[in-house]
């Protein structure tokens, strides 16, 4: 198989190639309207095919491997280094993706296969289809490149055959392990078709509002991976790595979440070029900006650039990376600069308040939270190289910044619904603001009497303070949402007699686009509460012997018995914790420590209780050498299950905003405007 599956990356390395020559040739000869012997439509044609075998290659190659790991072939030294005889089968299909070569190769296997549906679409418009499948044809002749020269996962082992393998990585022997990694490549590589449209639509001049309407639905699932990877990732950090957080502000973290924000910019921005034909360069660049990082975040994780739990180790293709890196830059710069009077704006800010203005606030917060994000992420590096001396940024400095950047997002992210475009008026402002207000203020006034107080041991405290704030922002945002929903589906309720439901159903229908972005709202600001519910969190630590109790907020934990256990994966020693709360048995937990046979890896597994108030976290962190009794460690995490029901509903919106409108843009039916402003469709598709 090794043999095979080498010989499919060689030929998907010549289909990468020809797809690119062939269709840079063919779009020259029809940019110039020069004759040759050979259609440019033809030649054109031909190039699209080769990329559809393309495809086919690569997943020939994908199989090989799988394969054999299954068949546990540890003559390829890829899967000796990652697979071992008792893996179980979720986790022998997951080494496809726990190495750097498995990775890199998944990766040219998923931009094969988005590039695959986008050229069985290219009937839709033959020509930015053309030049956005040449552009993707560079991307993956790169990739391509670097799986069969720098990083090939084919590679065989010298010397002895050995009996069995290293095994997995314990970190990753986890089941979201298995849907994390693929969910957060669909959302780094997906975003190569935006930037593939940008890029080309650039070139031949294409009218901005076509292409972004073209690559909306592109863009959005890209998104939405990329978001189900980041919350996938911080869940397993959560629930694997024993430390009671979900998001530590690791250099590779970092490198998820700067695409997504400025991939979250584009999608806000874009909605001014189609209504206003404004921000024509900004949304070129942010789209170029998101490409670019989502392959600067590959080079972090790969060149081993940063030290991380989730960063490969130190590795020669980082140079390969560089240098696409640079390429890329050139060229978005070169085009830019030769058809920036492509994109000029048709239309000027007319005030700083309103709805537009709150597009270009968003844009700017989300930016510089990127760039500071950036920054600490790339100190270290710059420090050794300027210094000679590496010095580290943590967590203190991301909070310290990022947090209040965030909140003013959050405040936006309330605004913005509640203005109008082009402008409104001072009277109009209070009025709307009324019942938000109050929402803030009220909840400030309930948190204060509960305890969630901006101090802790009679000293001001930054972190309480902040989730005070957050906690008075998400309710006045979450009325300001809720209130628009009502608004409309009051008028429609009145003009066809539903109910409220019914109506607010059929306004969501008639106008995807805007309330499924609502619902993206709403679920952002649960995930805020569920964020804010950190500065709260309390610990305890406690050797405990049988019978031996600790206590940790409402909870008492009992342990009535520790032991050990083992099969041909791994041996195990785990306690067993009887919780009490109120004198009462409500439930047990069994938190692990396991060490992996074939790695001889230590790995936690947390036991972790949920409920909507907090999580009861416990770890076993080992036993005491002198007593042989377990040393547990509990945590009281509040409102942690927010967090991933505001994830939920960020899914559910962007299933919705994905979904065609009942009516068009033209709907008769009208509601009132934002603001007392002079009415206007409820339902316009590209609000």
């Amino acid at each position: 198989m090794a043999a095979f599956g080498s010989f499919a990356l060689l030929i998907a390395l010549a289909l990468a190639a020809y797809n690119l020559f062939a269709g840079v040739i063919a779009l020259r000869l029809i940019a110039t309207g020069q004759s040759a012997r050979i259609s440019p439509e033809r030649l054109a044609d031909t190039a699209r095919r080769a990329g559809i075998a393309g495809f086919v290659a690569v997943t020939a190659a994908a199989f090989a491997l799988v394969w054999s790991v299954f068949n546990n072939d540890f003559s390829i030294t890829y899967i000796m280094e990652h697979s071992n005889r008792a893996l179980p089968a979720p986790y022998k299909f997951a080494a496809l993706w726990s190495g750097q070569e498995g990775s890199l190769l998944l990766w040219a296997w998923l931009l094969g296969a988005y590039g695959f549906v986008l050229r069985l679409l290219h009937k839709t418009d033959v020509k930015l289809y053309a030049y956005a499948g040449t552009i993707l044809a560079g991307v993956q002749l790169f990739f391509l490149s670097v799986v069969n020269f720098a990083a090939p996962p084919f590679s065989l082992l010298k010397g002895a055959l050995p009996d069995d393998g290293n095994g997995l990585n314990p970190l990753l022997q986890y089941p979201e392990m298995v849907i994390h990694p693929p969910m957060l490549y669909l959302g780094y590589v997906g975003f190569t078709i935006p930037f593939a449209f940008a890029l080309g639509a650039l070139m031949m001049r294409y009218p901005g509002e076509k292409w972004i309407r073209i690559t909306r639905g592109w863009t959005m699932v890209t998104w939405l991976f990329l978001t189900m990877g980041i919350f996938l990732g911080m869940h397993w950090a959560y629930a694997v790595l024993g430390w009671g957080g979900y998001w530590g502000w690791d250099p590779v973290e970092n490198a998820s979440f700067m695409p997504w924000l400025t991939g979250t910019a584009f999608l806000h921005s874009v909605m001014m070029q189609e209504r206003k034909g404004m921000m024509k360069s900004w949304n070129v660049w942010l789209i170029f900006s998101t490409f670019i990082l989502s392959i600067l975040g590959t080079l972090l994780t790969r060149g081993g650039l940063v030290s991380s739990v989730h960063a490969f180790a130190q590795s020669s293709i980082g140079d390969w990376f560089v240098a696409f890196l640079v390429i890329v830059l050139a060229v978005c710069i070169f085009t830019y600069i030769l058809q920036r009077s492509h994109l000029k704006s048709e239309q000027r800010l007319e005030s700083l308040v309103s709805r537009e203005s709150s597009f270009l606030f968003n844009n700017l917060v989300l930016l510089a939270a990127c760039f500071v994000i950036l920054w600490g992420t790339l100190f270290p590096i710059l420090s050794e190289y300027v210094q000679g001396t590496k010095v580290t940024v943590g967590p203190p400095f991301y909070n310290r910044v990022a947090i209040p950047i965030g909140l003013f997002l959050l405040f936006l992210t309330g605004v913005g619904p509640l203005l109008p475009w082009r402008s409104t008026s001072l009277r109009a402002i209070r009025r709307n603001f009324v019942v938000p207000s109050i929402a803030l203020w009220a909840t400030v006034i309930v948190c204060l009497a509960v305890g969630a107080r901006p101090w802790k041991d009679g000293v001001f405290d930054t972190g309480n303070f902040y989730a005070l704030v957050a906690f008075g922002l998400s309710a006045g945002v979450f009325t300001a949402i809720l209130s628009e929903f009502l608004r409309g589906a009051g008028v429609i309720a009145r003009q066809t007699r539903r109910n409220l439901f019914s109506a607010m159903y059929l306004l969501t229908r008639r106008n995807t686009r805007r309330y499924g972005g609502y619902i993206i709202h709403i679920g952002v600001v649960i995930v805020v509460v569920g964020l804010a519910g950190a500065a709260f969190n309390r610990s305890q630590e406690s050797e405990l012997g049988l019978n031996s109790t600790m206590a940790i907020g409402p909870y008492t934990l009992k342990c009535v018995g520790f032991t050990q256990d083992s099969n041909l994966n791994y041996d195990s020693e785990y306690a067993l914790l009887d919780i009490y709360q109120n004198g009462k048995k409500q439930f047990q937990m069994t938190p692990e420590k396991r060490v992996y046979l074939a790695s001889q890896q230590p790995q936690t597994m947390v036991a972790i209780h949920s409920v909507l108030s907090w999580d009861l976290y416990v770890v076993y962190e080992g036993t005491n050498p002198d007593t042989g009794q377990p040393i547990i460690k509990a945590f009281l995490n509040p409102l942690v299950s927010w967090i991933w029901a505001g994830v939920v509903f960020m899914v559910i919106g962007t299933f919705v905003a994905l979904v065609p409108s009942l009516v068009p843009a033209t709907a008769s039916l009208r509601v009132p405007a934002s603001l007392g402003a002079p009415t206007e469709p409820a339902l316009r598709g590209g609000d």
